[in-house]
């Protein structure tokens, strides 16, 4: 897991389509996969650039974390961590303020989802995207 990064910035945009061109035109950066919901919106996508990675979306969406970045600051990031319930535990005692409590995903991540003092939300988890299985 030493050449996966643990750092995967997570943004929402009005036009997810259109900001996948601009990282990759005008920036870049890789298209690694794009997955569509049946309204043509961008459900979820990865990019890479380097050994890094960028997941977006579009906004308006349906679950915990569209919802929670329907009035959040301007990013919201995901960050892979081995000890999630560790990791929750240690962000509990510090009062931050929790959105989803550790939980087991179906595609096999457990992870967990916080906000901070300035609205930005941050997840958790053991799901390192391009890790090999």
């Amino acid at each position: 897991m030493a050449d996966v990064p643990s750092i995967y910035p997570t943004i929402l945009y009005e036009d997810a389509k259109a900001a996948i061109r601009t990282l990759k035109d005008a920036f870049g950066f890789t298209e690694v996969s794009v997955y569509e919901g049946e309204d043509g919106s961008v459900v979820h996508s990865e990019l890479a650039h380097g050994n890094g990675m960028v997941m977006l979306g579009t906004k308006r969406r349906e679950g915990v974390f569209a919802k929670a970045m329907a009035n959040a600051g301007p990013v919201g990031v995901y960050v892979v961590v081995e000890d999630v319930d560790g990791h929750h535990a240690r962000a509990v005692e510090h009062g931050v303020e929790i959105l989803m409590p550790p939980t087991d995903q179906d595609y096999g991540s457990r992870d967990y989802m916080a906000r901070d003092a300035e609205g930005n939300v941050w997840s958790f988890g053991t799901y390192a995207p391009g890790a090999a299985e």
